[in-house]
């Protein structure tokens, strides 16, 4: 009995009814987009952890990164005038240094000079504040200040504290090794950033072709052009707001003038809260030192600062650099704080305006303009990356785009069909030598093909 083989024709039909499984309804694939989710999750969540372990180095290049966008066209602007790159690099290198040298020094010198006088006031602010509580209108006792007092003398009078305090020293040298270490890293970064950041842009993108090279471009052209004039807008505002401020501490006779302007303009890179710290922390070191009035005069002046600096400075030397709202404002710098404290709360506005200016430059999926049933675009067309690209920017991805790549590739050999492989010739100067390949076909100049 000979038996018949049917050839194989595929799975059977199922007459257009659709294949049941556990991962197919909508409770399955719930569970498969929790389970992406939840690896993506741990994947960032690692990455963060290694982060946080070598926080030094990323705050070190954050903030190099940082100063040389906003050094940068100074170093362009000598270059045109006919300076070398590397002495053009040096200049603005060795500007930096002095302007912040010469900050901090001020401020060091001017602290140590008026710090008897400030902690004299403190005593006699501190007396006041015991008289004024003692004779107002609530009946407390001025027993109780002085046991309070003298519990808290004994507290750091006791060996509890003592230890703490040690560790607390000990903690503190850690801190400040760790400051060093990141300041002198960050000062080497910032130099090769300045003098070699073209060259890293230029590796990086040749690793990339066609759409994904020009929107690489695109992505460092809108970040350099946000840090560098969010940190230039900044400096100028908070420049002028320490200036108008500090001669107003000054006239007024607080002490610390000098190292209280400079929180201020410290102050000022820190949207929102920054400035209203700053004039909260003058107005207490003039209550303190001076008496009520002047603490209300400071603190006129500081509305009236911020009132300028709100109105007038940041529409003209800001505009819309930054284009965020003030919502994402608060939360990026609460995350930033939490993360990174201090260092966290200056850098985390700047970065989160670049990480949106990289979105917009990625996501074709938006709708721009106004709609017939949403209404209004709430993005203003002047915070679109295309608006804000220049004339020869956008030539540039024109041609990133529509590029035919040349040159041989790193270690990869061209091999002839009927014929053994023989070493490539390295038209591009390069000294590395290339090997077989099995049937890879390296893009050599007459072989090029489009990206």
């Amino acid at each position: 009995m000979s038996t018949e083989i049917q050839p194989d024709t595929g799975p059977p039909e199922t007459d257009g009814a659709e294949v049941k499984g556990p991962w197919t309804d909508g409770l399955g694939r719930a569970g498969a987009r929790a389970g992406q989710t939840l690896l993506i999750a741990a994947v960032a969540v690692g990455v963060i952890a290694v982060l946080l372990r070598v926080s030094v180095v990323v705050l070190a290049v954050l903030v190099a990164l940082i100063l040389a966008s906003a050094v940068s066209p100074l170093v362009r602007w000598l270059v045109s005038k006919g300076w070398s790159h590397l002495l053009a690099t040096l200049m603005s290198f060795l500007l930096i240094l002095l302007l912040v040298g010469g900050v901090v020094t001020g401020v060091v010198f001017a602290i140590r000079n008026e710090w008897d006088s400030l902690v004299s006031s403190a005593m006699e602010g501190w007396q006041q504040l015991q008289d004024f509580v003692t004779s107002g209108p609530l009946p407390i006792d001025a027993s109780l200040i002085d046991d309070a007092t003298q519990q808290v003398s004994d507290f750091l009078a006791s060996g509890d504290y003592a230890s703490g305090l040690a560790s607390g020293t000990l903690t503190g040298i850690s801190a400040a090794t760790n400051f060093l270490t990141g300041l002198v890293l960050m000062i080497v970064v910032l130099f090769f950033f300045l003098k070699d950041g073209s060259k890293i842009v230029n590796f990086t993108l040749r690793w990339f072709r066609g759409e994904t090279r020009a929107k690489l471009a695109e992505s460092v052209d809108r970040a350099s052009g946000v840090l560098g004039g969010y940190v230039r807008g900044t400096a100028t505002v908070a420049a002028v707001d320490a200036i108008l401020i500090g001669i107003g501490l000054f006239v007024i006779g607080v002490p610390l003038a000098l190292p209280l302007a400079v929180i201020v303009f410290v102050g000022a890179f820190i949207p929102i809260v920054g400035a209203t710290v700053a004039g909260i922390l003058a107005a207490l070191v003039a209550l303190v030192t001076t008496g009520p009035l002047e603490a209300l005069i400071v603190i006129a002046i500081v509305v009236v600062v911020n009132q300028l600096e709100g109105n007038l400075l940041q529409p003209v030397v800001m505009g819309r650099t930054l284009s965020l709202h003030a919502l994402i404002v608060l939360l990026a710098l609460t995350i930033g704080t939490l993360v990174g404290g201090i260092f966290g709360a200056i850098l985390a506005v700047p970065y989160t305006a670049v990480a949106w200016a990289v979105i917009q430059v990625w996501t074709t999926r938006y709708q721009a303009g106004d709609d017939p049933v949403l209404g209004k675009d709430p993005l203003s067309p002047k915070d679109r990356p295309a608006l804000k690209a220049s004339a020869d920017q956008r030539s540039k991805y024109r041609r990133l785009r529509r590029e035919k790549v040349s040159g041989d590739a790193l270690g990869v050999a061209a091999e002839t069909s009927g014929s053994e492989s023989a070493p490539a010739q390295d038209t591009s100067g390069a000294s590395g030598a290339s090997g077989a390949s099995g049937s890879t076909e390296a893009p050599g100049p007459s072989g090029s093909k489009e990206s």
